[in-house]
């Protein structure tokens, strides 16, 4: 019997990066809260037999076993905890809550209740963090010393539709809790511990934050240089890992956003399409190409499905949830001072 699942929010997160994967491996959407007639009609077209409701409530009445909280920043906490006393397991989109204490407050309600939480950091199934962790078992870079991770682009008129946008980031906004969240947890997954020591959180267009730097310091040795940018006219490759024996450069975004933002998605768990990024190896002037790693996001919910069932861990633990959490809060207050 399929696994009964239901999603607060269907917007695009919620229809593209969570509906469309639960249901390629297996789990039954049952429901999902939404108001808008645009998006109820969305949830008819992709899973007819499901249901519209106006309320999180209405949703857990549907006997679940397991939410996913898709819905805007602001709602995170108060859904995920609404799942949570109900006694359902819970998957919240990054970033888990507003602020770190927002976020305590709903892993100590998983910790009273008994109940797992965990969050959607679906960039560590991206085909780019798993190629870097093959060169880095293969050692063909040498020794890592340096990691240089961006979202970047270039948008000089700011959307007012948007939330994430026009938001404060009280009420969630911003490219601080938007993007970071996935280049701090791919960096920590990555290189381990580290400390945070430089922070630029601020806004060019005059909305919400819409430029962000950050570097960590890991303690096993790696600078890690964050950079979440909606105004670069000239992005940077996506990613540049520096070695004492050469560079690992990728220069585009994992394809499987797109893919799923075309309403594609993976059949029974796997991708019929080609989900490599383009990857180089550089040594001075000689450059090759380096074989990259299929990425697939649909291997998050098979770990979680494996978790339910109680054949497997959660597939993020809640000290990484923890850690990540931190340091965006102290990138906030580092950058006000």
């Amino acid at each position: 019997m399929s696994l009964r699942v239901g999603i607060s929010g269907f917007g695009l997160a919620g229809r593209y990066f969570h509906g469309a994967l639960l249901a390629s491996v297996g789990f039954e959407i049952v429901g999902a809260v939404t108001k808008n007639p645009d998006r109820i009609n969305n949830l008819r077209d992709d899973f007819p037999a499901a249901k519209a409701v106006p309320s999180i409530e209405e949703l857990l009445d549907l006997g679940l076993d397991l939410l996913v909280v898709a819905s805007a920043n602001s709602s995170h906490a108060t859904d995920a905890i609404a799942g949570l006393r109900a006694g359902v397991p819970v998957v919240v989109d990054k970033p888990m809550g507003r602020t770190l204490e927002e976020t305590l407050k709903i892993i100590d309600v998983s910790i009273e209740t008994g109940v797992e939480v965990t969050t959607y950091f679906n960039r560590l199934w991206d085909s780019d963090i798993l190629t870097i962790r093959k060169a880095l078992r293969e050692g063909v870079i040498g020794e890592p010393f340096r990691f240089d991770s961006r979202f970047e682009r270039f948008r000089p008129e700011p959307n007012p539709e948007s939330w994430r946008e026009r938001s404060s980031a009280i009420d969630g906004g911003g490219n601080l809790l938007d993007l970071q969240p996935h280049l701090i947890s791919t960096a920590l997954s990555l290189f381990g511990p580290a400390k945070l020591q430089y922070s630029s959180v601020r806004s060019i267009r005059g909305y919400s934050d819409d430029d962000v730097v950050l570097v960590l310091r890991h303690d096993m040795g790696v600078d890690s240089y964050l950079s979440a940018s909606a105004i670069i006219g000239a992005p940077g490759p996506r990613i540049r890992l520096n070695g004492t024996k050469g560079s690992l450069v990728i220069n585009s975004l994992d394809p499987q956003e797109s893919l799923l933002r075309a309403g594609k998605s993976p059949l029974v768990g796997n991708w019929k399409e080609e989900t490599r990024s383009e990857t180089f190896l550089y040594r001075g002037d000689e450059g090759e190409r380096y074989e990259a790693v299929r990425g697939n996001y649909a291997l998050f919910y098979e770990a979680v499905k494996a978790a339910i069932a109680g054949e497997g861990a959660w597939p993020v633990e809640v000290n990484e949830i923890i850690e990540v959490a931190k340091i965006l809060d102290q990138a906030r207050e580092m950058s006000a001072r």
